[in-house]
C-alpha cells in the first residue's frame, strides 16, 4: 500500500512556530531551529561590516547593492532565510515594505553551524540554483573557511575555498579584498 501524500507545510505552519525558533519551508517541509550561537553571528555581522560600506553605500568601492541580514525569502513555494543576501540595484531599487521578499538574490551567503550545514549545503543550495543566484557563499565558522560559488547554466561552480587569515577578493564582491581573520576573533 503506497503511504499517504506528504502534506506540504503553508505559511500558516511557519507563523506558528513560537518565537525563539527560525523556521523555513524547504521542499515542502517545516524546518526550524533554534537561534545561531553567538560565534555564527560574529561572523555573519563581520561580513556584513565588510561589504556594507563599499557595496550598499557606495563608500570606498562600487555601491550598487542592497544587502540585507536574514531576509525572509518567499521562492516559489519556499520560505528561505540566508543569513545574508544582496541584489544588485538593477534588479531591486530599494528595499519591498513587506516582510517577504519574492525576488530572488543575487547573492546569498549562509553561515554554517553543525545543525544547518547539511541543509544549507543540500536543499538551500538547491533551492538557490532553481532560483537562479548568481553567487552562494558557505562561510564555516568551525574550519575557519570560507567558499565561494558561481551559478553555471544551473550548476554552481566552486570559485575558490580560503581559510584562517586568508585576504581574499571573491565574486561578486572582488573590488574589495577581505581579511578573513576578522570574521573569527571577537
Amino acid at each position: 500500500m503506497a503511504d499517504a501524500a506528504r502534506r506540504r507545510a503553508t505559511y500558516e505552519d511557519l507563523a506558528a512556530v513560537p518565537a525563539p525558533l527560525i523556521a523555513e519551508i524547504l521542499d515542502g517541509e517545516l524546518v526550524t531551529q533554534p537561534r545561531p550561537a553567538a560565534r555564527h553571528a560574529l561572523v555573519a555581522s563581520a561580513l556584513a561590516g565588510e561589504v556594507w560600506g563599499p557595496f550598499h553605500r557606495g563608500r570606498g568601492g562600487p555601491g550598487g547593492w542592497i544587502l540585507l541580514f536574514e531576509p525572509e525569502l518567499h521562492l516559489h513555494g519556499d520560505v528561505v532565510v540566508p543569513d545574508l543576501a544582496g541584489w544588485r540595484r538593477e534588479r531591486m531599487n530599494e528595499v519591498p515594505e513587506t516582510a517577504a521578499i519574492e525576488l530572488s538574490p543575487d547573492w546569498v551567503c549562509e553561515v554554517l553551524s553543525p545543525g544547518t550545514a547539511a541543509m544549507d549545503r543540500s536543499v538551500k543550495r538547491q533551492i538557490y540554483a532553481r532560483e537562479g543566484v548568481r553567487w552562494l557563499w558557505l562561510v564555516e565558522p568551525e574550519t575557519k573557511t570560507l567558499e565561494a560559488f558561481a551559478l553555471d547554466a544551473g550548476v554552481w561552480k566552486l570559485l575558490g575555498t580560503w581559510y584562517a587569515d586568508a585576504v581574499i577578493r571573491a565574486a561578486p564582491f572582488e573590488a574589495i579584498a577581505i581579511e578573513l581573520a576578522s570574521f573569527w576573533r571577537a
